[in-house]
C-alpha cells in the first residue's frame, strides 16, 4: 500500500472514531478552539493596526525630512527638556536652507496653530491652521480636489487666500461651493481658493481633514508674530536619501553658524522613526499574546494527548489484528497521527467559525482585518499542534508488538 493510500485510509479510521465517541471529541478540542479564537484574534488585531498604521504614516513621505527645533522621539525627559531650549529655527533659516540645498528636491517652512474658522452664521471649531509656502504642494504630496493651491504670488505677496480640508468645507459649506467665498480666520478674511483632498486622521489622533493652509506671510501677521517653524525638506530620489539627509545637515550646521565641536541644535526627523517605534510597540503585543495563545495551545495539546492515549489503549486489540494481517508500524503511526490531527483541525474550524463575529464586532471599535493569511495559519497552528500531541500515542501504538496486542481484552 503507497503513502497516499495509507493517509487516505487514516482519514476514514479517524473520521469514524470521532463520529464514534462525538461529545469526548468536542470536549477534547476546547483548548484548540480556546488557543485558535485567540491566535485568530491577535493576528487579525495586529494586521488591522499595522495597516491602519502604515496608511496614516504615509502621510508624512518616506522621502520627507523633517527639521525641527526637537526631535520626535526622546529616550528621557532630560533630552525633551534640553532640546526645548535651543534656539527657534526661524523663516531666515529656511530661505538660506533651500537657496544652498542641492539634493532637495522642494524646501517648505512650516507653523501651525489651533483656531476658529467662521463663514456667516457656521463656525468650525479646534481647525488646523496651517501656514507654509507653494511647496508644500510637493513636501506633504496632498492633492487639490477642488480649485487650486497657492502659487508663488501668493506666498510671496501674502495674499489673504487659503486652501481648506474636506472636513472644514463640509462643516462650514454643507452644500454650497466653497470657491471664492470668504471666510473668517482669527477675524480676518480671507478667500477660499481650493479644497485639499481627503486624507482621513492621522495615527488615529487628529484629523488630517480639519485643517486650513495659509500663506506664510498671512501666518506670521495674522495669528504669530516670531514662530517656532519648522522646515519640510522632500529629497530629490529615494535612492540619494541617505546622503540627502547628510547634506541637509552639513547645510543646517553653516546656516545656523554652529561651530564644529558644538553639538546640533535641531533635530531632522523622518517617517522611520513612527515606523520603528511602532514595530517595538507591535512586537511586545505580539510575544503576550504568543504567551497567551502557546498557554492555551498547551493546555489544549496535553488534552489530546491523554484522549489519544485512551484511544489507543481502547483500541490496542484493533491494533494486533492490523498489524497481524500486515499492517506496517507507519501505517499505524499515520493512523493516529492523522485522527489528532483531524480532531485538532476540527477545533481550528470551529475557533474561526467563533473568531469571524467576533472580529466583525471589534471591527467597531478598533481597525482588525481577518485576512486569508490569518486563516491559513491558524489552521497551521491547529495542524502543527495535532501532529505534536498525538506523535507520542502514535509512536506507542505503532511499537505494539501484535501478539501482545491480540491477547488485550
Amino acid at each position: 500500500m503507497n503513502l497516499f493510500a495509507e493517509i487516505r485510509e487514516g482519514f476514514g479510521i479517524s473520521w469514524n472514531a470521532i463520529r464514534a465517541n462525538k461529545m469526548r471529541s468536542v470536549l477534547t478540542t476546547l483548548g484548540i478552539v480556546i488557543g485558535i479564537v485567540t491566535v485568530t484574534l491577535m493576528g487579525t488585531a495586529i494586521e488591522g493596526l499595522n495597516s491602519s498604521f502604515l496608511k496614516s504614516i504615509s502621510a508624512l513621505g518616506a522621502d520627507v525630512f523633517y527639521v525641527q527645533r526637537s526631535s520626535w522621539m526622546h529616550s528621557s525627559e532630560t533630552d525633551w527638556l534640553k532640546e526645548q531650549k535651543r534656539r527657534r529655527i526661524t523663516i531666515a533659516d529656511a530661505e538660506a536652507l533651500a537657496g544652498q540645498l542641492t539634493l532637495a528636491g522642494a524646501v517648505a517652512p512650516t507653523v501651525d496653530n489651533g483656531g476658529t474658522l467662521k463663514y456667516k452664521t457656521r463656525s468650525a471649531s479646534s481647525v488646523w491652521i496651517l501656514g507654509t509656502t507653494e511647496e508644500y504642494l510637493f513636501t506633504s504630496g496632498v492633492g487639490v480636489a477642488q480649485g487650486r493651491f497657492m502659487s508663488s504670488v501668493d506666498a510671496a505677496g501674502g495674499r489673504p487666500v487659503c486652501v481648506i480640508g474636506t472636513e472644514v468645507a463640509t462643516n462650514l459649506f454643507r452644500n454650497e461651493s466653497p470657491i471664492g467665498a470668504r471666510i473668517k480666520i482669527e477675524d480676518q478674511s480671507f478667500e477660499v481658493i481650493g479644497v485639499l483632498e481627503k486624507q482621513g486622521s492621522f495615527l488615529g489622533m487628529f484629523s488630517l481633514d480639519n485643517r486650513v493652509v495659509i500663506p506664510l506671510k498671512q501666518f506670521t501677521t495674522t495669528i504669530w508674530s516670531n514662530p517656532d517653524i519648522g522646515i519640510e525638506v522632500k529629497a530629490r530620489a529615494l535612492v540619494q536619501l541617505d546622503e540627502a539627509r547628510e547634506e541637509l545637515r552639513q547645510v543646517m550646521r553653516r546656516v545656523r553658524r554652529i561651530a564644529p565641536n558644538e553639538p546640533d541644535d535641531f533635530s531632522i526627523n523622518q517617517q522611520d522613526q513612527f515606523v520603528q517605534m511602532f514595530n517595538r510597540v507591535a512586537g511586545t503585543i505580539a510575544i503576550i499574546g504568543l504567551f497567551i495563545t502557546g498557554l492555551s495551545l498547551f493546555v489544549g495539546g496535553i488534552g489530546i494527548m491523554n484522549i489519544m492515549f485512551v484511544s489507543v489503549a481502547e483500541r490496542t486489540r484493533e491494533i494486533g489484528i492490523r498489524k497481524a494481517i500486515g499492517a506496517k508500524r507507519r501505517t499505524i503511526l499515520l493512523q493516529f497521527l492523522t485522527e489528532a490531527a483531524c480532531i485538532c483541525m476540527l477545533g481550528g474550524l470551529i475557533g474561526l467559525g467563533i473568531a469571524w463575529p467576533l472580529t466583525l464586532i471589534i471591527q467597531r471599535f478598533l481597525p482588525a482585518t481577518m485576512s486569508l493569511t490569518v486563516v491559513g495559519i491558524a489552521l497551521l497552528v491547529s495542524l502543527v499542534t495535532g501532529v505534536v500531541s498525538g506523535f507520542l500515542p502514535a509512536w506507542r501504538a505503532a511499537r505494539m508488538n501484535p501478539v501482545d496486542a491480540l491477547r488485550s481484552e
